[in-house]
């Protein structure tokens, strides 16, 4: 029974039990195997892993395993094994930026509002000078991979509607047009809710007065430095995505309708 439960074989069931039997807590533990003992011990692998994380080499910016293995005397391969081992990679460097916005915490409320609490009667946009957009989805949500089954898709595309308009400028009047673009395709009778950056351009007078004569447009601006905030937007409309279609995989699997 406990071999079945464990998904192990019976006589290892009945070795663990007997060393236990004989030698108690004692017996649990590993013993020795076979095999050359280790040349290399624990303070030497410590001595690599503090020289790779608190020290650079004098002609470089950062170790590699031929120039740590040099440092240590040990063998490039030991090198390697050992950053494997502890997840080092000196070669690999990410950079980061901390917002200096006084109002930071006030504008990422104000824009995580709008999806934790949509407002009623309204649309919500977001604006953004883009190189290249691409908005194709899939008229159904996808349907995950299971055992003997591969994931599955609808083969239609959702319309993934964007409205874009590409300008040889990035002005302030190029913008204005490109409002006037948004009014015309947004129904009259809706409230337009506008995410926009710090660009200096969205922040113009004659961007400031368009605004001021549209009582239905309110705008939501993201704090400086916070390109973050697409990521987060795009991780969180990711893990809807992926709970809508494991429920609807639930949901055709035990036959409900609902």
């Amino acid at each position: 029974m406990v071999a079945a439960r464990l998904r192990v074989a019976p006589m290892t069931v009945g070795k663990w039990r007997r060393r236990f039997v004989e030698r108690r807590i004692d017996g649990l533990r590993d013993e020795p195997r076979t095999g050359a003992p280790r040349t290399i011990d624990d303070a030497r692998i410590e001595a690599v892993i503090v020289q790779t994380l608190e020290s650079v080499p004098p002609d470089a910016t950062h170790w590699s395993s031929r120039g740590m293995a040099r440092a240590c005397g040990l063998s490039v391969s030991t090198v390697q094994r050992i950053w494997r081992a502890f997840g080092l990679q000196p070669h690999r460097l990410e950079a980061f930026k901390l917002s200096t916005d006084p109002d930071f915490v006030a504008k990422v409320r104000d824009v995580v509002g709008l999806y934790v609490s949509p407002p009623a009667h309204a649309v919500v946009l977001c604006v953004d000078e883009k190189s290249q957009i691409q908005a194709l989805d899939r008229s159904q949500p996808m349907l995950p991979m299971r055992p003997g089954q591969p994931a599955r898709r609808s083969h239609d595309l959702a319309t993934g509607r964007v409205i874009g308009k590409c300008y040889a400028r990035h002005r302030a009047t190029e913008f204005r047009k490109f409002l006037d673009e948004i009014e015309a395709a947004v129904p009259p009778d809706l409230h337009v809710h506008l995410v926009m950056d710090n660009y200096a351009t969205h922040k113009t007078n004659l961007i400031r007065n368009w605004f001021a004569r549209r009582p239905r447009w309110h705008v939501h601006l993201t704090p400086t430095s916070s390109s973050w905030l697409n990521q987060v937007e795009d991780r969180a409309f990711l893990r809807l995505q992926r709970y809508g279609s494991s429920l609807v995989s639930m949901l055709q699997t035990s036959g409900s309708g609902h």
